[in-house]
């Protein structure tokens, strides 16, 4: 069974790199469309382990350990995700004049 084991070092900072380097672009370039697909990839992986977890068959029992860790990893990238998804869209609204998304974490972006 293959399983995209993003609990090893190596890929963790890899796919961190990634993320900030995409939030970066869309920060610059003004397009919360990429934050948006930053996050819905992670919600992929995220769903993807999941269902691998909960179709686990008794002679890969041993892989519930690596499966845990990455579902929690994989939590933990929707959660910055999100967050630089809703950042973003408030930089682009605030560029392009319009209204946010969501102005809930006002009080938030302020502090930044």
């Amino acid at each position: 069974m293959f399983i995209f084991d993003i609990s090893n070092p190596l890929t963790l900072l890899l796919m961190l790199a990634v993320t900030v380097l995409l939030i970066f672009l869309a920060q610059e370039v003004k397009k919360s469309y990429i934050g948006a697909i930053v996050l819905f990839a992670y919600l992929a992986i995220l769903v993807i382990h999941v269902a691998q977890m909960a179709t686990l068959s008794e002679e890969f029992r041993y892989m519930i350990e690596t499966l845990s860790r990455c579902i929690v990893i994989d939590f933990i990238f929707v959660f910055i995700g999100f967050f630089s998804y809703l950042w973003v869209d408030d930089i682009e609204a605030k560029a392009k004049g319009i209204k946010s998304i969501d102005n809930s974490l006002d009080w938030f972006w302020k502090k930044v």
